[in-house]
């Protein structure tokens, strides 16, 4: 199977209800409507609320901007491009403080039984051994980045996502200046 890409320019924008930001959806499997894993970025433009998610495991990576101040159980958690990403549960009641303006963030999000991920920022170069059935997915921040399995190298633009899902194991590398790698099995 080849890779899957998408280009954060080509996805149009979904305004929020609350009219705070806007998101666009990058990835949905195995569909949009009854999705087992999805991958956005969002634009936040004001301080509020986050959508509730029950059942639903979240991570989330600031991609530009100053970053945030997410409130969570009591606790605050500060969030800038330098941060690794955060995980939390969906059904939590999060408030999103903006820092010092508005942000560009990265949103990873898994459901159903046994559905499970890792999302973690890569600056140089990481390799992988990805087991068989797992789902690898790269989102090149802002700069070319390359993505080498089994082998085979795949060069992927700024702000583009691509994405496969592997029957076999498989070596992996990612070399990127700002990139963020994603493991999913769901």
């Amino acid at each position: 199977m080849s890779w899957h890409s998408v280009c954060l320019a080509d996805v149009p924008a979904s305004p929020w209800r609350n009219g705070g930001g806007v998101t666009r959806e990058l990835a949905c499997w195995p569909e949009a409507n009854d999705w087992r894993w999805r991958v956005s970025v969002a634009e936040v433009e004001s301080s509020g609320p986050f959508s509730r998610f029950d059942g639903v495991q979240r991570w989330f990576a600031v991609l530009s901007g100053a970053g945030v101040r997410l409130n969570l159980h009591g606790q605050a958690h500060e969030l800038t491009r330098a941060s690794e990403p955060f995980a939390f549960d969906g059904a939590a009641a999060v408030d999103c403080e903006l820092l010092a303006g508005a942000t560009q963030d990265f949103n990873l999000m898994v459901r159903g039984a046994g559905a499970c991920a890792k999302l973690q920022r890569i600056r140089g170069t990481q390799r992988f051994a990805v087991r068989a059935g797992t789902t690898v997915a790269v989102y090149a921040v802002a700069a070319m980045t390359h993505v080498t399995l089994d082998g085979q190298t795949l060069a992927l633009p700024a702000h583009s996502l691509c994405w496969k899902s592997l029957a076999t194991a498989a070596p992996m590398q990612v070399d990127a200046s700002e990139a963020l790698y994603m493991e999913i099995t769901a």
